[in-house]
């Protein structure tokens, strides 16, 4: 109905910015919200853990989906990642090692 008013070019022009909106109030809501929450060691200790807990939550579904490439690329990333705790070895090394396992037929 709304291409019917504004034209069929406006459609992505219409998602575009109805994204940047929704985006804008996520962010938004997330500060306000923050700001009334107390601040107790327990919270933070909770709030430090959340961007490792995002990671885990994304990564092992698509690693294991990956079949035995994907495990063994997880298993380096994490090992590069205790040894080194630098995020972008980890991934690249684990990139590597799914890349090398696909090459052998794995």
């Amino acid at each position: 109905m709304i291409d019917a008013v504004l034209g069929s070019s406006a459609g992505p022009w219409i998602a575009i910015l109805a994204l940047a909106l929704v985006t804008y109030l996520c962010r938004a809501s997330g500060v306000m919200l923050m700001s009334r929450v107390h601040l107790t060691p327990r919270v933070e200790r909770g709030l430090r853990a959340l961007p490792g807990s995002i990671v885990v939550a994304t990564a092992l579904p698509t690693g294991l989906s990956a079949g035995l490439p994907g495990l063994l690329g997880l298993v380096t990333a994490a090992g590069v990642m205790a040894l080194t705790r630098f995020e972008l070895a980890a991934v690249l090394a684990g990139m590597g090692v799914v890349a090398v396992g696909r090459v052998l037929g794995l």
